[in-house]
């Protein structure tokens, strides 16, 4: 018996796996523009005093948040 269909199984779930990869980019791109936005808050509160360096640990979260999800694009 001949198979009409026009994608095949291996084709949809290549096609799956494409969709979610795309999908976990996408996500990984809004959780950096969070964590800079984050960085970039942090510097200012820093520069206007609002932060004293005991509280650096917040902004070693930050940076070590964005190096981790930068793991895979490189």
């Amino acid at each position: 018996m001949k198979n009409t269909n026009k994608c095949s199984k291996k084709d949809l779930i290549i096609d799956h796996e494409a969709m979610l990869a795309s999908e976990i980019i996408e996500s990984k791109e809004k959780y950096r523009k969070i964590i800079q936005a984050g960085i970039a808050q942090w510097i200012r509160d820093f520069q206007s005093g609002k932060i004293k360096i005991s509280t650096v640990d917040d902004l070693k979260k930050l940076i070590e948040i964005d190096l981790e999800l930068q793991k895979d694009e490189y």
